[in-house]
C-alpha cells in the first residue's frame, strides 16, 4: 500500500470526476469565503494566547471549533457540488438575550502603543469585527451562487455568523464594553407607533 493512501487529502478521489457545475463568478466569490474562514480561523488562534478572561475565552474556542467543521462543510461542498458529509449546523451560545442600556463615561480610546495594551475589550472587539464581516460576506456571496448544494451551504451559514456576533456583542454589552445610547421615552414612542398595518385581502396565491 501506498504511503500517501493513508494521508487525508482534500481532494476529490481521482477516479471521481470533479462536478463542473459552478459558474465562474460563483468560483471567486466561494475562494474569497474558504480563505475568510481560513483569516478568521488564524486570528483566533492569535487571540487565543491574549485573552484573560476565561469567559471570553471559552466564547472564542466554542467559535472556533464550529468554524473549523463549517469550514470543512464548506470545502466539501465546493469540492463535489453534492450534499457534505456532515451538513450545516446549527450555532447556539451561551449568552443570555439581557441588553444593558445607557451610557457611561469612560476613558477615551486610541490606538495601542504595544502588543502589552492588549485587552479583552480590544480582543472582543476583534473577534466581533471578523464574524460580523463573515456574516456579511456570506449573505452576498450566497446571492451569487449558481451551484444549489453550495448556495445553501452558504445561505445556511449566514444564521450562524450573526448568532456568533450576537453572542460576542451581549458579552461586550454585560461588561460595559459595547455601550448602548436610547431615545427619549417621547421620542422613541413617536418612532414606534409611526406605521400601521397593511390590510390584508384575499389568500395567499398558489
Amino acid at each position: 500500500m501506498n504511503q500517501n493512501e493513508n494521508q487525508f487529502s482534500t481532494n476529490p478521489p481521482t477516479n471521481q470526476p470533479i462536478l463542473k457545475n459552478h459558474g465562474g463568478h460563483e468560483l471567486f466569490d466561494a475562494h474569497e469565503v474558504i480563505a475568510g474562514l481560513i483569516s478568521m480561523l488564524d486570528q483566533y488562534q492569535m487571540y487565543d494566547q491574549y485573552i484573560k478572561d476565561p469567559e471570553l475565552k471559552s466564547i472564542l474556542q466554542r467559535q472556533s471549533f464550529f468554524v473549523t467543521q463549517m469550514y470543512n462543510t464548506v470545502v466539501e461542498s465546493f469540492q463535489t457540488g453534492q450534499d457534505p458529509t456532515i451538513p450545516t449546523q446549527q450555532y447556539k451560545m451561551n449568552q443570555n438575550n439581557n441588553v444593558l442600556y445607557g451610557m457611561k463615561p469612560g476613558q477615551p480610546k486610541k490606538p495601542n502603543q504595544s502588543i502589552n495594551e492588549l485587552s479583552d475589550q480590544g480582543l472582543s472587539a476583534y473577534m466581533l469585527g471578523n464574524t460580523k464581516s463573515l456574516s456579511a460576506l456570506l449573505a452576498m456571496t450566497a446571492l451569487e451562487m449558481t451551484n444549489p448544494v453550495l448556495r445553501r451551504v452558504i445561505a445556511d451559514s449566514v444564521p450562524n455568523f450573526i448568532e456568533m456576533s450576537y453572542e460576542i456583542f451581549l458579552y461586550q454589552n454585560k461588561h460595559g464594553y459595547y455601550q448602548v445610547p436610547q431615545l427619549m421615552e417621547q421620542d422613541m414612542n413617536l418612532m414606534l407607533t409611526s406605521y400601521a398595518k397593511a390590510p390584508q385581502q384575499g389568500s395567499l396565491p398558489h
